[in-house]
Formats: structure tokens, sequence, C-alpha cells
């Protein structure tokens, strides 16, 4: 495809003025995140443990949870992350070409994704990631002076700062989640969910505002994850990494960087899989060797297998890069942000009570197929959407919400 622009300076690049290598990377991120939430639109991940060994799938589920813990678990959503970050260098590039404030510019872009983010916690789904996004993306700028070495410094330190926090919670007893705790518990208090009826909640709900009940519960769980995760420095550290890969423009010119392609898939490979089987060992067994030796796992395991992901990926584009799955997968990708929450409302519907009700009655096994499946037909949508239109459906009030302007949707 040829690159162009629209004649006004102050519009958006064209969907034609894109980088294929890019789209395909957030089409297979998608992939790996649907995987990684389906098992709790589903329900599966909320019901107890008896309930689960007593699914008929359950010897298979024990595996196929294994295997998702070493593959998927955090590999998919710091891909995401690192293309975010490299959005960003991208924006701030072209609003410099185009001679207009890109700092201005992102920042609409931020707000607007905030709105987004927001919107979906509260009234879609607890486990949105676009709000944090949004707030960790605001910050971004403060590190667009820092030479390229300081920013590799920068995101590995953050990386690794997780288990230090871990480190003092278990040594001071503080918990940073513990405000979030006790707003979950007031609300479920108000709203009557329990111990008992939380795993089945979603499922039993006939209308929505029974399903917004635990939405409400469900935002403030959602901060507690961040807490307790550390998901601030994990995030961050993996956007400043996508914006030095950005600010040299990495993706541009893949055939000069295949040497570090190459070792980057290898080292990432021989380290992150046996580490990500340690990591699986951790978390499917209930953290035996303690919360920083589970918190060090993660850090050393999620990290070279999501970049030996993403280098495998770059060097079969290299070699092949008019391949079927390029295309198929860049689709997605082009309309991520629509996917995304797409994503959330068909695991309502599939798996809610005011859908067709099916949470809570299959195992991890049927769960992750249902999930390829919703990908699947994600993936020929958008196949014939972007042949018709430029933009995703939400990709198109964002950027219109950033530019300020009404930008034609239909070629």
């Amino acid at each position: 495809m040829c690159c162009k622009f629209l004649s006004d300076k102050n519009s958006p690049v064209e969907t034609t003025g894109r980088y294929r290598i890019l789209d395909a990377l957030r089409g297979m991120a998608l992939a790996g995140i649907c995987l990684a939430n389906f098992p709790e639109f589903a329900l599966y991940t909320f019901q107890k443990q008896e309930i689960v060994e007593a699914m008929p799938t359950a010897a298979v589920d024990r595996v196929v949870k294994y295997l998702q813990y070493v593959f998927i678990d955090g590999k998919f959503y710091s891909l995401f992350s690192i293309l975010f970050g490299i959005g960003f260098s991208i924006i701030l590039s072209r609003s410099r070409q185009k001679n207009r404030n890109g700092l201005a510019v992102f920042y609409r872009r931020m707000a607007a994704l905030a709105v987004i983010g927001f919107l979906h916690l509260m009234f879609v789904w607890s486990g949105d990631i676009l709000l944090l996004y949004a707030l960790l993306g605001m910050l971004l700028p403060l590190f667009g002076r820092l030479s390229d070495k300081k920013l590799l410094s920068v995101s590995a330190a953050l990386i690794l700062f997780p288990v230090v926090m871990d480190a003092l919670k278990v040594l001071t007893g503080f918990d940073p989640a513990a405000p979030a705790i006790e707003a979950t518990q007031y609300f479920n208090r108000k709203n009557g969910i329990t111990d008992d009826n939380f795993g089945v909640w979603l499922l039993n709900a006939r209308s929505y505002p029974e399903v917004f009940q635990f939405l409400i519960s469900g935002a403030f769980v959602r901060i507690q994850e961040f807490a307790e995760g550390n998901r601030i420095f994990k995030v961050l550290a993996l956007f400043i990494l996508g914006l030095y890969i950005g600010r040299n423009r990495m993706y541009a010119d893949l055939a000069r960087y295949r040497p570090l392609l190459k070792q980057i898939r290898l080292y990432g490979f021989a380290a992150g899989l046996p580490l990500s089987a340690l990591y699986a060992w951790s978390a499917t067994g209930g953290r035996p060797a303690g919360l920083i030796v589970h918190s060090a796992l993660y850090a050393v395991s999620v990290a070279p297998l999501c970049l030996a992901f993403l280098s495998a990926v770059s060097l079969w584009y290299l070699r092949r890069p008019e391949a079927g799955i390029f295309r198929l997968l860049a689709a997605p990708g082009r309309m991520a942000l629509s996917n995304y929450t797409g994503q959330s409302v068909c695991g309502a519907v599939i798996f809610y009570g005011i859908g067709f009700g099916l949470g809570a009655t299959m195992g991890l096994v049927c769960v992750e197929l249902v999930a390829a499946g919703v990908f699947v037909l994600q993936t020929l949508f958008s196949c014939v959407w972007m042949h018709y239109l430029q933009f995703g459906p939400l990709e198109w009030l964002w950027r219109m919400f950033t530019y300020g302007k009404r930008l034609k949707l239909i070629r």
C-alpha cells in the first residue's frame, strides 16, 4: 500500500500510512488477551476449587491452566503495552513533521482514552486496562528527553521494582491495596454480594442493574489487582521500552535490526521458557516459595518471553512480509480498541445471565476454545469492516476527539 496523508495538516495519517508489522503484532496481542481474559468472563476463575475439580474436563483443564501461565499470562498485555509506547513516539514524530504541538495532540488522545476506559470499566467489564493506559500514558512525555541508554535502564529498573515492593510488603506488612479492599467489601455488603454467590452473581443476573452492582465492586477489585500486582510499574516499564523502540524506528527498518532481533529471540526463549515454566509452577501451586520468589519469577520470565515472541514474529515478517497470516492479524490490529472492548461485550453476551448464560458451566479448555472462536469471528469482521471503512468505530470517535474535526469514515 502506498503512504498517503490527509490534505489538512491538522488531520491524522490515513490508514494507508501504516506499518503492517505493528498492526499484525497488535492483532497477535489481541488474540492472547482474549485467551487470557475469557476465563474471567466465563466465571471459571471465580469458581471454588471443588467445583472446578468436578468438571468433566478437569484433568485437561489443569494442563491448559499450566500452559496458560507459561505462554499467555502477562505476555500479551506486555506486548500491547510495548506497542502503546511505540504509538506514542509515532504521534510525536508525525506531529513535529506537520509543525503542530505533538504534546497537545497526545494529551487530547490520552484524555479521550481515559473516558473510553472509564466507561468500559464501570459499565462493561471490571478487567479494563485502558484507563490505566491513559493515566500512565500521560507520564510518558517526562521520559522523552532521556537518552536511549537511560530509557532502557529505567525500563529495566521498573520491571524489577515490583520485587522490591513485594519484599517490603512481606517485611513490613504494609498493604497498598487495603483501601480498595475496604471499598470492595463495603459495596459487596451493600449489594448483597457474598462469598457464596460471588462466582455466580453475573450468571444469575437477569437485568443490567444487577450486573452493574457487580461492576461497581469489580472496579475496586481492579484497583486492588493493580496495587497487589504492582501493575503501574510494569506497564510504565513497557511503555518506556516501546518509546525506545519507536524513537529508533526499529519497526520501519527491521532488516537493519535483524542481528539484534535474532539475539533477542535466542536469549528471550532460552531464558523466558524455563523461567515461565517455574512461574507457572508457582502460580498454579499457590506460590509455594513465597510472594517474593513468585514476584521475581514473574519479572524475569514475562518480559524475556514477550520480547522473544515479538522478535520471532518480526523475523518471520522479514522473510515473508506478504504471508496471509500477517494480513489476517493486521485487520483486527488496525481496530484494536474496538476489538478489545468488543471482546468484553462478547464475553458478557455469551456467559452472563443477561445473555446466553453459559458462565460457570464449562471447563477451561472449553472456555479457551470459545475465546479462540470469538477472535476468529473478530478477525473476519475486521477484514470486512476495514475493506469498506477507514477506521474501527471507536478509533473513528477517538481520532475525531483528538484532532477536533469530523473525519471521513467510508473509504
